[in-house]
């Protein structure tokens, strides 16, 4: 055999081991990703005065992931829940925001609760061009091509449940809230609004969240003597609140309560009897008679006990992760960028009702409902809007850069926290 046919034959065999060895390593690294979890970030409170609200959620999340899984997943592969707490702490959450994203690799985050949460998220999801889904009310004043808001805007919550008041309850309002950003900012825009009925706001007052001292607070609603106390209290300093109103006398027959961060899951730990006939304003009420809604009630108190129940956030991380599903199949990848091209206008059946995301703003169309509380912990819905409303961000009492301005303000007052550090 001559030299050439030697050598010939040599550099044959290697160029057809680095061949096959290349199509092999594609085929079993395509093979391996084609087959591993889809990893999706739920990133709430676990510990700390926030808890009180947001563990449910996390369950209502995790009921839909396991619904999807036991329907074959998505694109052939199951999706794995990452859970990190973020300690009812905003830096805490932006943190493990980045962690979610970076080290565990998730195609998704669905979390936060308080607004300074949320803000301080909010920019490492837009750097790493990543996507939250957002399941609270809100007071706007934010639009992210990063963020799917499904729980309301103001126009969605707030500002219909002022006009039900000042219509159905009386015209002098008194404002109690925790000292952040979603309360002071949902107050800006209610008084915008009461001035604009001719009611008057006769008392205003804020609470470092996770307080239970609230003696001033009580004392000042005494003193002004309200029609309507506006609640926009979050956390479990609402369970000294409305403990302390009991002990003044102060009952919902004379000066009810209008609650925005109440609903059936917090009524569990604060105690019915300390709330009935007061009042809140949601998207969606355990109480509500639909077929779809009859089965998430008995879905969720299946897999996680028959004492629990369901609420309007919980409900919202629940079809969000049901619209996010939707766009992933629809896009064939779970990649982020990917999927944030498919989300515009995707619609869904939840138990509130027919959901669909607004492409102009992120936000969901949302129907409006009005409830009292009665003994059982349970709403008696009182006034449900014709139709789904579109989300309006930003009131429309100021401009776009005037509020920006408004909440700039707050932000520096605040050492650059979403939360008054001097409260």
């Amino acid at each position: 055999m001559n030299t050439w046919n030697i050598f010939g034959r040599y550099w044959i065999g290697l160029v057809f081991v680095a061949l096959f060895g290349g199509l092999a390593s594609c085929y079993f690294q395509s093979l391996s990703t084609t087959t591993q979890p889809i990893k999706v970030g739920i990133l709430h409170s676990l510990t700390g005065t926030m808890a009180i609200s947001e563990r449910s959620v996390v369950d209502a999340t995790l009921l839909a992931i396991e619904e999807i899984n036991s329907k074959g997943g998505l694109l052939g592969r199951m999706i794995e829940p990452v859970i990190v707490d973020g300690e009812s702490n905003e830096e805490r959450f932006a943190e493990l925001a980045d962690q979610l994203i970076h080290r565990d690799k998730v195609s998704v985050i669905f979390g936060c609760w308080t607004s300074a949460s949320r803000r301080r998220v909010k920019p490492v999801v837009e750097s790493a061009n990543h996507l939250l889904f957002y399941p609270v009310q809100y007071e706007g004043l934010e639009q992210s091509p990063n963020i799917i808001y499904t729980g309301a805007a103001p126009n969605q919550q707030i500002i219909p449940a002022v006009k039900w008041s000042f219509d159905n309850l009386g015209k002098k309002f008194f404002l109690i809230g925790s000292d952040y950003v979603f309360p002071k900012t949902a107050n800006a825009i209610i008084k915008a609004q009461v001035n604009a009925l001719g009611g008057e706001i006769v008392g205003e007052h804020y609470l470092p969240l996770g307080t239970t001292n609230v003696s001033e607070a009580i004392q000042s609603i005494i003193q002004t003597q309200p029609s309507v106390i506006l609640n926009t209290i979050n956390g479990d300093s609402n369970q000294a609140f409305f403990q302390s109103l009991q002990a003044a006398s102060i009952s919902a027959q004379v000066t009810p309560t209008m609650s925005f961060s109440i609903a059936e899951d917090e009524l569990r730990t604060l105690g019915p009897l300390n709330m009935e006939g007061n009042y809140a304003v949601w998207n969606y009420f355990q109480a509500i008679e639909s077929e779809e809604n009859r089965g998430f009630v008995s879905r969720f108190q299946n897999r996680f006990g028959k004492d629990r129940v369901t609420d309007d956030p919980m409900e919202a991380g629940y079809f969000g992760l049901y619209l996010w599903a939707q766009a992933v199949e629809a896009a064939g990848s779970d990649k982020p960028t990917l999927v944030r091209q498919t989300l515009p206008e995707r619609s869904f059946l939840a138990p509130e009702g027919i959901v669909s995301v607004d492409g102009k703003t992120n936000h969901t169309w949302k129907t409006v409902r009005v409830g009292q509380i009665k003994k059982d912990g349970q709403f008696k819905i009182l006034w449900t809007s014709d139709h789904a409303i579109q989300a309006v961000p930003y009131p429309p009492y100021l401009s776009k850069a005037e509020w920006e301005e408004f909440l700039h303000r707050l932000y520096v007052q605040w050492d650059n926290q979403w939360a008054n550090p001097h409260s």
